[in-house]
C-alpha cells in the first residue's frame, strides 16, 4: 500500500495551493518546474509548506477537499501548527 498526501504550497506571489499526490517530492517538483498545476505556473517558485499522510486516495482527495472550503486565514492557522511537516 502505497502513501497519499494532501498538501499545501506557498506560491511565489503568497497564495497558497491545495492538492493531492501519491508521490509527493515527484509532485512537488513537477510544480517547482512549471509543470504542476495550471494554477501553480507562472506563480513559481513553489515551497511545501504542509502536508498529510494517508493510507488510501480516497482520505488523501477527501482531505484536499476540506481543506479547499477553508478560508485562507484557517489554512495558515493549520500551517502554523506545523503538525504537518516532519
Amino acid at each position: 500500500m502505497s502513501e497519499n498526501y494532501t498538501y499545501i504550497l506557498k506560491c511565489g506571489d503568497g497564495s497558497l495551493y491545495t492538492g493531492w499526490t501519491n508521490h509527493l517530492e515527484e509532485r512537488v517538483a513537477a510544480h517547482q518546474s512549471g509543470h504542476g498545476a495550471k494554477y501553480t505556473r507562472g506563480r513559481g517558485p513553489v515551497e511545501l509548506v504542509y502536508y498529510e499522510t494517508f493510507g488510501t486516495k480516497e482520505e488523501a482527495m477527501g482531505r484536499e477537499y476540506a481543506v479547499k472550503r477553508m478560508s485562507r486565514k484557517d489554512k495558515l492557522r493549520l500551517i502554523a501548527s506545523g503538525k504537518g511537516l516532519p
